[in-house]
């Protein structure tokens, strides 16, 4: 069973027909929408601010949520992929975004929907991330327009491939 832990009086709170795999690691306040997957050594800290994730959304292996003290949520929406080792920190990231491997989004940073942060890359502080585009290098930077086939075969795909692995592990 995950390691969920209350903080300060507040309870994370888990959603329906979610996956917390046995090393994840939940504290405080942190909700977390339906059908979402938490992966092997993913830590969602929520001991200085909120953080808040959509439904259908997977946080995979040894990835960080975590926020900055009484200044900046975090706040992740739907259909969202943050990839092993990634960091996401006091950000927004909205629906349909895949952060790529070992990528860090910071503080104050928005990614809009329909986005990939490309594996390494690092979006600074209070960085727009423009919707309908694939975001890349260090620091992250606008280098193509995703395409619906983009779109459709890996954001989405992705996403819902996730749903999958995680019903394998709740039998």
């Amino acid at each position: 069973m995950a390691f969920i832990k209350a903080l300060n009086g507040k309870n994370p709170l888990i959603g329906e027909n979610c996956f917390l795999a046995e090393t994840a690691t939940l504290i405080g306040d942190v909700e977390i929408g339906n059908n979402c997957s938490i992966w092997y050594n993913a830590v969602l800290r929520g001991d200085v601010h909120y953080i808040k994730v959509g439904n259908n959304t997977n946080i995979q292996d040894n990835a960080v949520v975590h926020a900055t003290y009484k200044k900046s949520p975090t706040n992740i929406g739907n259909y969202v992929t943050i990839a092993h080792g990634a960091i996401v920190h006091g950000c927004t990231i909205q629906d349909n975004v895949m952060i790529g491997m070992n990528a860090v989004v910071l503080d104050d940073a928005i990614v809009e929907s329909n986005t990939i942060i490309a594996a390494g890359s690092v979006v600074t502080k209070s960085t727009i991330v423009e919707s309908g585009f694939v975001y890349a290098g260090i620091p992250a930077k606008k280098i193509k327009e995703i395409s619906m086939e983009l779109l459709e075969g890996e954001i989405i795909r992705i996403a819902n491939a996730y749903e999958i692995y995680a019903s394998w592990y709740k039998k």
